[in-house]
């Protein structure tokens, strides 16, 4: 469920398919499923959500129809290591579904990973490794469990729910706990019951390097404090003393001429649904479901410390659990609105993140301008509206927004900030090539982020087709002399066969969705483009274990038929996965994609060439794709936008 949060804590029940999972839905859920008999006390939770009608269901849904409300539910069973996927009818009040998934090893829970860390504190033989390393106050430690990828993992536990376990010293109670790995030592557990299966140490240990790591204020050393060498900065208010230009009813978003429905789910974290755009009192689609669908960070890194580190954060955790709360004035500035989430833990009890995410509106500079020859201007400021959340993930944080402008532009931007992995190099050891030197016999290696979103794009409609658009130099000729003329060529994208494509800077190469049904004033099909800037190489020999099982990250983009159950670019279930189980399997059938309800992929990130200036934490790493209106109007539409106003009162002309 989502809540509108202002000054007080004002909650609304969405009376719509798509509204999130209310508390009282996820209890009731929950005592279903025990009430069944069809689950033991071992069982727990690793996802809750709502199970969304077909998309076709949804558009026809009309206000005062019923509402199914349906929750699914993935479950294992501690005892046993099995898998369950299970629907519950919440209108009916029954188990409509019941599933055993063989094979399947769920997404880890953030329960998990705090219960692992305490339990291995009182394990003899951690207590006992630690103590050889000459730490005793465990109090100082952090034991940070990862999940297992199959292509690393230790066979002889392939079958066991199997985590391993990083370890962190922090130097002071509230000190950086990045900044002190122990290297050399991982702990290998199965997280059913914590058990220690083995300890896993490398041959070559590196000495702790002194470092300084910390980044709080007061841990840094006295040379280092803000006010030791920087000015002050002068207060910075952002009012809009009538109030924002935006409402929220009902889980929907109305600004300016565009409106979206806000979901929020425990594994994409924000997701927009229905975003339509009233042009001149026409209420035309733009696009369906948009998310991030995966995030995959492989270290290119293969030594010891750092070569398990093969992280699919979305699909083995979840952004929507990892959400945190935002802070007015901190991770916020401006008249702000807030919406709550309400997620499950591992019990299937709900819970509440507060201000889990922030709606603002933002000046964005000049929109448009021109100043005539005698001297007359007309000036228009941008504006745009910001849908953002924040999620901690172990050492990262990533922030993410998307925006609405005034000239239909949608943009999604990700910030990357946090503290990077780093490993001590032994004495008299040149730096690896994997990395940088960031501190003393401090290494930083090199490591990547690829995001992938799911873009379910329906312009005007859901039958469209999906164009290339490449530009080129058209060759001297009779009607091009001086070699001048740039031309374009649009090539549709015909079948799943074809559906992996890549960023060709060369040809400033885009992709349009453009309606197969409806034209724009001009006789050309209504469209919108994805200006891609932040696409980045996947560097995998193809044979890699990590490739097999993320084979999406091989192309900047793809394009598959809509089926209401493909959300899930490396398959439903990627812990401890083996070999693909999504794109690849989509596109095996070669469906038509002309004309049809189409899914647009966009796989970008971040290639972290390691800096010194990104330790001891790091400023954020920003990257971004826009969607951009191609022919979706007739003309430019902030032709309308609000006068623009003087500071002396007056408009700018």
């Amino acid at each position: 469920m989502l809540a509108k949060r202002d000054s007080g804590s004002q909650t609304a029940d969405v009376p719509h398919p798509l509204s999130p999972l209310t508390t009282a839905e996820f209890e009731a859920n929950r005592d279903i499923l025990r009430a069944s008999g069809r689950i033991a006390e071992t069982v727990r939770f690793a996802t809750v959500t709502l199970a969304e009608p077909p998309k076709v269901d949804v558009q026809a849904w009309r206000s005062g129809d019923p509402v199914p409300r349906r929750a699914r539910s993935i479950m294992w069973d501690r005892a046993d290591n099995k898998t369950y996927e299970a629907v519950v009818d919440l209108v009916a009040g029954e188990v409509a579904e019941f599933e055993h998934l063989p094979g399947v090893t769920p997404n880890f829970t953030v329960d998990e990973w705090h219960d692992c860390n305490d339990v291995l504190k009182e394990e003899p033989r951690v207590v006992a490794a630690l103590a050889a390393r000459g730490i005793t106050d465990l109090d100082l430690v952090l034991l940070d469990v990862w999940t297992y990828g199959h292509g690393v993992m230790p066979e002889i536990h392939r079958d066991r729910r199997l985590g391993w376990v990083d370890v962190w010293v922090r130097e002071t109670p509230h000190g950086s706990p990045y900044a002190h790995p122990l290297s050399g030592l991982k702990f290998v557990v199965d997280m059913n019951t914590f058990e220690l299966l083995e300890i896993d140490e490398a041959e070559v240990v590196a000495e702790p390097a002194p470092v300084m790591g910390e980044y709080e204020p007061d841990l840094l050393p006295a040379e280092l404090a803000p006010q030791a060498v920087r000015a002050e900065l002068k207060p910075l208010e952002i009012t809009q003393p009538e109030g924002p230009s935006f409402t929220v009813e009902d889980g929907e978003l109305r600004w300016q001429n565009f409106s979206v429905r806000l979901g929020f789910t425990a594994r994409e974290g924000l997701v927009l649904q229905q975003l339509r755009y009233d042009d001149h009192g026409r209420v035309r689609d733009i696009a369906y479901r948009m998310s991030f669908a995966e995030m995959i960070v492989p270290y290119r890194d293969p030594g010891f410390d750092h070569y398990r580190r093969t992280a699919y954060d979305i699909g083995e955790w979840g952004l929507g659990y990892m959400t945190t709360s935002l802070e007015l004035g901190c991770d916020c500035l401006g008249e702000i609105r807030y919406l709550d989430a309400v997620l499950t833990d591992s019990h299937g009890t709900p819970y509440t993140i507060t201000n889990a995410i922030c709606l603002h509106e933002e000046d964005d500079a000049v929109l448009w301008k021109h100043v005539d020859n005698l001297g007359r201007a007309e000036v228009r400021r941008s504006r745009r509206m910001v849908i953002s959340f924040h999620a901690t993930v172990a050492n990262y944080e990533y922030l993410v927004y998307w925006r609405l402008y005034l000239d239909g532009t949608i943009e999604c931007e990700v910030r990357a900030t946090g503290i990077m992995v780093t490993t001590p190099i032994p004495v008299g050891e040149p730096t690896p090539a994997t990395g940088t030197l960031v501190d003393e016999r401090t290494y930083a290696p090199f490591h990547q982020h690829f995001l992938v979103a799911r873009l379910d794009l329906d312009v005007d409609g859901p039958e469209c087709t999906v164009f290339e658009v490449d530009s080129h130099a058209l060759p001297i000729g009779e009607d091009n002399p001086h070699g001048l003329a740039v031309g374009t060529t649009s090539t549709p994208i015909r079948s799943e066969r074809e559906a992996g494509r890549d960023v060709d800077w060369q040809r400033q190469r885009t992709w349009k969705v453009a309606s197969a049904t409806a034209k724009n004033a001009w006789g050309a099909p209504t469209a919108y483009k994805l200006a891609s800037t932040a696409a980045i190489p996947h560097l995998f020999d193809p044979e890699a274990p990590q490739f097999k099982r993320a084979p999406v990250i091989g192309h900047d983009v793809w394009v598959t038929r809509h089926h209401d159950d493909e959300l899930w670019p490396a398959g439903d279930h990627p812990t401890q996965s083996e070999v693909d189980h999504g794109m690849s399997r989509w596109i095996a059938d070669d469906e038509s994609l002309e004309g049809t309800d189409v899914v647009l992929w966009h796989v970008f990130g971040i290639h972290h060439v390691t800096r010194v200036e990104d330790w001891p934490i790091m400023p954020v790493d920003t990257v971004s794709f826009q969607l951009k209106a191609a022919g979706f109007f007739d003309r430019n539409p902030a032709l309308d936008a609000p006068a623009t106003v003087r500071a002396t009162g007056h408009g700018c002309h």
